[in-house]
Order: structure tokens, then sequence, then C-alpha cells
């Protein structure tokens, strides 16, 4: 490429945008409403995603977001203390798995998309 790339920022889907929405500012993301349809979640100004009030049941069931963290143990312990299956309906944390690549756990939101939290091994 001859150009730098700021960002990249899926957009996902919700089945109950307000209850989606109330999910991912309790996972401590930012939002921006870019409109009654449409915010952005971020983390660090340029980072994250736009979640929209649309739902198509395959499409939000089949998507992933993968977050990049330095510290799985720490993430997982925040996840927990939160109480998010209780709090949210369809809500599923799924506990750290260690990997050769690295260290993972997984949060089913609301709707249905699975949040990979990623821990990569550090290169020697």
């Amino acid at each position: 490429m001859d150009y730098k790339i700021d960002s990249i920022r899926p957009f996902i889907g919700a089945k109950d945008f307000d209850v989606s929405r109330a999910f991912y500012r309790e996972l401590g993301f930012t939002e921006v409403i870019a409109d009654e349809n449409l915010s952005f979640f971020g983390v660090e100004g340029r980072q994250g995603f736009y979640l929209q009030r649309y739902y198509v049941k395959e499409w939000v069931e089949n998507s992933m977001v993968i977050l990049s963290i330095n510290n799985i143990d720490t993430c997982w312990e925040n996840l927990v203390a939160k109480d998010l299956e209780n709090k949210y309906e369809g809500v599923k944390l799924i506990p750290i798995r260690n990997f050769e690549w690295g260290r993972e756990c997984f949060v089913h939101d609301p709707s249905g998309v699975l949040l990979h939290f990623c821990e990569f091994n550090k290169k020697k």
C-alpha cells in the first residue's frame, strides 16, 4: 500500500440496540453517537467498532471481534466482577484457554457477537 491506514472499524449488529449500547459502555468502551441507529464504541480514540440498530440473526451470530490485550488475567477478573451474565440476557463468558500463540477468553454479547479477548505471546 502507498498509504497509511489509521484504523479499521468493523460494523456489528444489535438485536436490541439500547441493551447492546449499555453492555458495551459497561465493558468500558466510550460511545460516540453518530445518529439514532449508529454509535461508535472506541478505546484510545481510534480503535473501535460501529454498533448499528440492524439485526440479521445469521450475520450477527457469526460476527466475531478480537481484542488484543496486555493482561488476560486482569481482563478475566474484570469481566467476571461485572456480573454480565446476570445483567444481560444472552451474555455468556467462557474462561481463559491456553494456546501455542497465547491465551484467550470469550464473551458472547447480548446479540450473539463473539468477543475474543486475546493476550498474544510476547516475541523474544
